[in-house]
């Protein structure tokens, strides 16, 4: 039975301790959490305990830590779980800076525990199906990655405050998804990017220093092409969906939809909106995450193939583009630089 510590009981935070508590060999033991009700409630309910951080960090029977507390903690928690031994799964992104981002990296090495980042769009199934056929190869060498990536309606001003701007909280899964379908497993990376973008449904967005839509382009090493589009208000629900353009053809993935009944009348034809936020749209791709973390955890402990599809360094490197695409919006330029050699 692997025992695993929660830290953050937040909205995120209780979708992961409920799939940890439904997996079998796993026990969430403790939930750490500095907002005492909804900690304990959430305890009570899955028959875990709230406790300090030390206490949790401190515990020998814990090999697992879940980090999905808000984004400022989630370096010092990374640092400290290394320290104290323990295998990380941690919401993205690593950290607003990439030099702490690269020091976690450095430090999960250097402890030699295994660390996933939760880019869990590489979970869905609609995108890892996409992403396996291209890998087979049928649609030929992919060449241009279109990418929409649109929230039903902005979050609290005071949350964007705190949250890194546009390009490093909500762009870090599109830059993710780039890497994962144009870049070849680290072989090829962005050497380009421009980015632009507005503030268009809420001035208080303005008021507080960050955009609300954005336009982001990407080239990489060998040439290949991606265009981002994204707003943060979309009135029709959460859309979400890519193409990529291939030499021999195109994939394309969708939106889900609650139901795929379809109604066609004199009125017109109708069929139901895109699901309503991403808890609904990626409720499977967080399970599946989750249980993918914990199979790659025992298959390292039977000797075999204990890497994951998420690694530190995919958030490090999600994290740089975020922070490229920032520096190309204020400047007004384009950004190029040297991108990583392949591992």
């Amino acid at each position: 039975m692997t025992q695993v510590a929660l830290f953050g009981a937040g909205r995120i935070g209780q979708i992961h301790a409920c799939n940890l508590a439904a997996l079998p060999g796993v026990q969430l033991r403790y939930i750490c959490d500095p907002l005492a009700p909804g900690a304990e409630a959430l305890a009570h309910k899955l028959g875990a305990r709230r406790v300090a951080v030390e206490e949790a960090l401190g515990d020998p029977a814990i090999a697992a830590v879940v980090i999905a507390s808000p984004t400022t903690t989630h370096c010092n928690l990374i640092l400290r779980a290394a320290e104290a031994g323990k295998h990380i799964f941690c919401e993205k992104p690593v950290d607003l800076s990439v030099a702490r981002a690269e020091a976690c990296a450095t430090a999960v090495v250097r402890a030699g525990v295994a660390c996933m980042i939760g880019f869990q769009r590489r979970f869905d199934p609609t995108f890892s199906a996409l992403h396996m056929r291209l890998r087979n190869g049928e649609i030929g060498v992919p060449e241009v990655l279109n990418i929409t990536s649109r929230d039903p309606a902005p979050p609290p001003v005071e949350y964007l405050k705190q949250s890194g701007g546009m390009f490093r909280d909500m762009l870090i899964h599109d830059f993710d998804v780039f890497r994962w379908l144009l870049c070849d497993e680290g072989r090829d990376e962005a050497v380009w990017l421009s980015a632009t973008g507005a503030c268009l449904t809420n001035p208080a967005i303005a008021q507080a220093g960050d955009i609300d839509t954005t336009l982001v382009s990407i080239r990489t090493r060998s040439g290949r092409l991606c265009q981002i589009n994204a707003s943060r208000r979309a009135a029709y629900g959460y859309d979400q969906r890519f193409e990529v353009l291939g030499s021999k053809g195109l994939l394309l993935a969708g939106n889900l939809r609650p139901t795929e009944v379809l109604a066609m009348d004199a009125a017109g034809v109708r069929t139901d909106n895109p699901e309503a936020f991403f808890l609904e749209r990626y409720r499977e791709a967080y399970r599946f995450e989750m249980a993918y973390f914990f199979k790659q955890l025992q298959a390292a402990r039977n000797g075999g193939d204990g890497s994951f599809r998420t690694s530190i360094h995919d958030g490090v490197a999600a994290q740089r583009l975020a922070d490229a695409a920032a520096l190309s919006f204020a400047s007004g330029q384009p950004v190029t630089f040297a991108a990583p050699e392949g591992r």
